[in-house]
């Protein structure tokens, strides 16, 4: 096979989109849900992002950062004035953006003369990435198998076990690190007050807190960023997945004092930032930085998760029993497999993503409307209506 055999995809063979909607080769149209895991944010085919690659692709696709990146500026003032930021790294993927983060933790301190302070604490549940280091730091063992010698510099503690998390910190610790959504694990917000507790306790242990929004940031939740739900500022924020709108982008953001450790040579990327990740980007971040979009993400994702609580969850109890996550990012709680369950969606043309915790992890694009819903609520009854039946 010439396609080395880490996927095992579902046998529907892509032929293009169109907003919403994929459509197989064979001309079936799906309801994506999936928005390629979160990337597609403008959904498929958007023509301001069509022409944005375009107009620079007749221009320019690749000088490397050898040279100053026409829009490279534009975008990261975007992120910096719509953010805590002070400083954007722009690379290719959420696993060098969280690469990247650890690094910039570990710079940090050590600039600072505290070499030994270069630990960072994680959570179990948690996916940073598919890099050696970020794979650790997760340190899910269906991932790590095989990839041994561990990473070190990691140390791992419960999700949600705030006393575990305070005994872990010590004189090594950079940094705390964990998704502000847990994205594969289950779409597990964690919680506003929690999150406040976090920035506290990095305030007084001197250390950086560090959240990934890789799959829930940029709009996903109703807001930029979903911690700005609970009106914190983090240290270090890696991005990924919307901010290219399905062009591959992502990048670390950093508040200032870390920013500053980060000197020339200390960190780069070939491909980070191009001429044509730069074009769409900047049409990306025009969209949703309207108040207006993010309102709409709001308003669509409060309606799909009361459509699926009183139209879904009360009439099927025996195969699903709640929902749960925030905005355009939501995770239905299986109580029968959830393979089993998705795979019966996809047979009613709707396309949904596993998640740990038995979940069905939901993604649609962020330009989802409420006839979506309202379409996507129709399929859905159907399909656990077929699995009710055979039961």
């Amino acid at each position: 096979m010439s396609i080395l055999g880490v996927y095992n995809p579902i046998d529907i063979e892509v032929d293009h989109g169109d907003g919403v909607y994929i459509y197989s080769s064979d001309g079936t149209r799906y309801l994506d849900f999936t928005s390629g895991i979160g990337v597609t944010s403008l959904g498929h085919s958007h023509p301001v992002l069509i022409n944005a690659l375009k107009v620079q692709a007749e221009k320019i696709w690749h000088c490397s950062n050898l040279f100053k990146i026409t829009n490279q500026k534009k975008v990261a003032d975007k992120i910096v004035k719509n953010s805590f930021a002070s400083s954007v790294f722009f690379c290719n993927s959420g696993s060098e953006a969280t690469e990247t983060s650890i690094k910039a933790a570990r710079k940090f301190f050590f600039e600072k003369g505290e070499k030994k302070k270069n630990r960072i604490i994680t959570f179990e549940g948690a996916f940073h990435g598919r890099t050696i280091a970020s794979l650790f730091a997760a340190n899910n063992p269906d991932h790590t198998q095989g990839f041994e010698p561990r990473v070190d510099g990691f140390d791992q503690v419960p999700f949600g076990d705030h006393s575990a998390l305070e005994k872990a910190i010590n004189s090594n610790t950079a940094a705390i690190m964990v998704e502000t959504i847990l994205g594969e694990g289950g779409i597990r917000p964690l919680p506003v007050e929690c999150l406040q507790g976090l920035r506290k306790l990095c305030n007084e242990k001197k250390i950086l807190l560090i959240l990934d929004e890789v799959q829930c940031g940029i709009g996903r939740t109703g807001k930029l960023f979903a911690f700005e739900w609970a009106k914190i500022k983090p240290d270090i924020v890696p991005i990924a997945k919307g901010i290219g709108g399905g062009f591959p982008l992502g990048a670390c953001l950093m508040e200032k004092k870390v920013a500053n450790a980060m000197t020339p040579g200390s960190h780069g990327s070939t491909f980070g930032g191009n001429p044509l990740s730069m074009a769409v980007a900047s049409s990306v971040l025009d969209h949703i930085l309207s108040k207006e979009f993010l309102d709409n993400v709001i308003e669509v994702g409060e309606y799909l998760k009361n459509q699926i609580l009183e139209k879904i969850i009360k009439k099927f109890p025996k195969l699903v029993k709640g929902i749960r996550g925030k905005g355009l990012m939501l995770g239905i709680e299986a109580i029968e497999k959830n393979e089993i369950l998705i795979k019966e969606l996809i047979n009613q043309k709707i396309l949904v993503v596993k998640a740990g915790q038995n979940v069905i992890r939901m993604l649609p694009p962020l330009i989802l409307e409420k006839k979506h819903v309202d379409e996507a609520i129709i399929k859905i009854d159907k399909a656990f209506g077929e699995i009710n039946e055979r039961h």
